[in-house]
């Protein structure tokens, strides 16, 4: 399968993500800028990663997700293929209106960077097929920016989809996350996006691979 790297001005996780995709991949991903209007027909996932977008000072991911390159991601994602936005990413997706909810402040204001546990509470997704459900995983977030809120109507609904992914676990919820949510996607399946980072926990240089199994899911090279 091939993949492809969005980037953007103020994006600066992107080498991480290329590095992660290359080695769990085998080949290196298509990198894509902001300005391009057309991804090529032989992309199976998109990958938004994390940073600090410009304009992110007014909303984060506000000035981003009204890029052109993501009009052609959302044309991609309309054909079935398979989205993921990391952190800024998600904050991306957000905004441009391909995944329900809002991403606010940390109640505590600050700015958030250590590991966290995760839940895999749906493990039944192409990008979770490698966990079990219930499954505890490790992984580090870097933010400042991902409370996630969404109304009472839209939880109940997305929880009754399936559409919540991923909760931080064990009390390690950084944000004030509603929920303890961590990691959504939308209705369709193909398009998620999470908080944590786990392009950063997929070897042992990085002190573990629990995030590992997420790309492995999503590009179809589940060990047998």
């Amino acid at each position: 399968m091939k993949s492809a790297v969005v980037q953007l001005p103020g994006l600066n996780r992107d080498r991480d993500m290329i590095a992660a995709l290359t080695k769990i991949s085998g080949q290196a991903p298509v990198t894509i800028w902001q300005t391009e209007t057309e991804i090529p027909d032989d992309i199976d996932l998109i990958v938004i990663p994390g940073g600090f977008s410009y304009g992110d000072y007014l909303r984060c991911g506000a000035i981003a997700a009204r890029m052109p390159v993501m009009q052609a991601i959302k044309q991609k994602a309309e054909q079935g293929v398979k989205v993921m936005g990391v952190c800024n990413g998600f904050q991306i997706l957000v905004e441009a209106g391909m995944l329900p909810g809002a991403l606010m402040r940390n109640t505590s204001l600050k700015f958030v960077c250590k590991d966290v546990k995760l839940e895999v509470v749906n493990a039944e997704t192409d990008f979770t097929r490698a966990y079990g459900k219930g499954q505890i995983i490790r992984c580090p977030v870097a933010h400042h920016d991902g409370n996630y809120f969404v109304d009472a109507d839209t939880l109940a609904s997305m929880e009754d989809k399936g559409q919540v992914v991923f909760r931080y676990a064990e009390g390690t919820n950084p944000n004030g996350s509603l929920s303890d949510i961590a990691g959504v996607i939308n209705a369709r399946g193909n398009v998620l996006g999470m908080m944590p980072h786990p392009e950063n926990l997929i070897e042992a240089a990085h002190g573990g691979s629990d995030g590992r199994g997420l790309f492995a899911s999503a590009l179809d090279v589940i060990a047998a």
